[in-house]
């Protein structure tokens, strides 16, 4: 069965923006938000998406990716 990576750290290096700075525009905890970034999650709310794609100004496939393996 194949997976959804999240690659928030890769888009947020590439930005230049901290864990700290994130969960402050975004509006959710550094835990939460921490836990999305190591991929150590579930689910995401749409709302929370749309917010981290508006704070890093990039799009849901910059920072999800399918992987079949």
């Amino acid at each position: 069965m194949g997976q959804i990576i999240l690659r928030l750290d890769r888009v947020m290096a590439d930005r230049k923006i901290s864990l700290n700075e994130l969960a402050e525009r975004v509006g959710v905890s550094n835990v939460n938000l921490s836990k999305m970034k190591n991929g150590k999650i579930s689910a995401i709310r749409f709302s929370t998406l749309v917010a981290i794609c508006e704070a890093l100004d990039c799009q849901p496939g910059d920072i999800l990716e399918y992987s079949k393996d």
